[in-house]
């Protein structure tokens, strides 16, 4: 997925913590499936909820809420795998 390619529709399900907070679990991009491992931050801002992810697949995500629309997408993608970008786990 190239930059270009952002923003890119996904199908997100979310569970509702003790605050009755929804914070997404798993997402699907197209059939591939990929399980929340670690919320690393999440944001608001006016229009839109944010919310920083690490998978199962090593990735990194950012993906937006648009609760108005009821729309989530991801706004950015990064494999890890490239020293530079790579977060640590801890």
């Amino acid at each position: 997925m190239e930059n270009s390619d952002l923003p890119f529709d996904v199908r997100v399900e979310c569970y509702a913590g003790y605050r009755s907070e929804e914070a997404p679990r798993r997402f699907f991009i197209g059939a591939r499936q990929v399980e929340v491992v670690e919320v690393i931050d999440r944001w608001i801002s006016p229009e839109h909820r944010y919310f920083k992810l690490r998978g199962d697949d090593g990735g990194v995500y950012i993906l937006r809420h648009d609760a108005e629309a009821g729309r989530w997408e991801i706004t950015l993608y990064d494999s890890g795998r490239v020293e530079g970008t790579r977060l640590s786990s801890t």
